[in-house]
């Protein structure tokens, strides 16, 4: 193939910059997401705080994740100004995907499990995205490249990139952000924080920061039962699952992402669905608005930490995130009727979390 003319190349790399100025301009307009302080009467000395990246633009935490993916495929030279953006998720991460695509004026196809919520079908379309269904959840990956390959255009591939495509030592990354917030805290520096793993970039780039930063922090992964994370976690050897990997949408894998980096985790913590969502509707409870599954889940391994801490007297701050708005879940979690049909029996764990967190039950 002759190469293409310097005035198309020029023009090409005019697109390119324009491009990242998009996101940047973005960015510059979006404030940081909050850190929101919740004291936990039955543990007095214990706080908790919930880093809500629910207020993000296109609603989640997959807002800061999707801007990276695409910048990183921007200054790699895999995105030009036709290319085709195709996702394999969940859902989130296809929202905000699809948000980012259309500033650029780019088409963008997420390819999800036909079981996803509806609400976030809706929002993915919502953004301008388009949507592609498969039956199995472990068909994703392979319909996704096939898709790109059809169109000639670019699989974001989030499993893959999730953990590179971040700059994990600064640049306002999530875990630099939480550090900064607290700083006039009663404890600055946490002695947790938890997080789920979906594609493992964010343990990824909470663990190195940690360390980067020489903070005495420990990091814990909340993890569904069925997921292969903390399998793989507790014996490397296990890199794969059968079965319903996990019922909670966002969160747990049936492989182990190559961006999952467990040698930067500290520890996980296995979380049964019911759990999971009884602690979903306790926190949604407690601060007055809905929240999704996955923050439900972060939530039950935040309180067998501070459970821990409490048992021997010690004091501190444990710090999660609340992942994306209940709102999204309102036909699935939120809808008595659907859980009783699968047999999720969510109200005892919903107590127990309610005394947790100070919440009427």
């Amino acid at each position: 193939m002759s190469p293409a003319p310097a005035a198309a190349r020029s023009d090409d790399r005019h697109w390119t910059r324009e491009a990242i100025r998009r996101l940047e301009a973005d960015f510059c307009r979006s404030a940081d997401t909050h850190l929101i302080r919740v004291e936990l009467p039955a543990t007095p000395g214990i706080t908790l705080y919930l880093k809500d990246e629910s207020v993000h633009p296109s609603g989640s935490l997959k807002h800061r994740l999707a801007r990276s993916l695409i910048l990183y495929g921007l200054c790699n030279g895999w995105i030009g100004r036709d290319t085709v953006l195709v996702e394999a998720t969940s859902g989130s991460t296809a929202v905000s995907e699809a948000y980012f695509a259309r500033l650029l004026g780019l088409r963008f196809v997420a390819v999800v499990p036909r079981s996803i919520a509806s609400a976030k079908i809706a929002a993915i379309r919502f953004q301008g995205g388009e949507v592609h269904f498969v039956d199995d959840p472990r068909e994703v990956y392979a319909a996704a490249q096939a898709l790109a390959d059809a169109h000639g255009g670019h699989y974001l591939d989030q499993f893959t990139y999730a953990e590179r495509a971040t700059d994990w030592r600064g640049n306002n990354n999530i875990a630099e952000s939480i550090f900064a917030q607290l700083a006039k805290e009663d404890h600055p520096e946490p002695s947790w924080i938890v997080c789920g793993a979906g594609t493992g970039g964010t343990s990824a780039t909470l663990g190195r920061f940690i360390r980067y930063g020489r903070h005495g922090t420990r990091l814990c992964v909340a993890d569904p039962q069925g997921s292969v994370f903390h399998r793989h976690f507790a014996d490397p050897t296990i890199t794969t699952v059968d079965g319903d990997c996990s019922g909670i949408e966002g969160i747990g894998r049936p492989r182990v992402e190559p961006s999952f980096v467990p040698s930067v985790i500290d520890r996980m913590i296995a979380v049964d669905d019911a759990d999971s969502i009884g602690a979903m509707r306790a926190l949604s409870q407690r601060l007055g608005r809905p929240v999704g599954g996955s923050t439900g889940t972060n939530i039950v391994a935040c309180a067998a930490l501070i459970a821990e801490m409490a048992s021997v007297g010690a004091e501190g701050s444990v710090v999660t995130i609340l992942c994306d708005s209940g709102l999204r879940y309102s036909d699935t979690y939120f809808d008595d009727a659907w859980l009783a049909a699968r047999g999720i029996d969510w109200r005892p764990a919903a107590e127990r979390y309610a005394a947790v967190l100070g919440a009427a039950a």
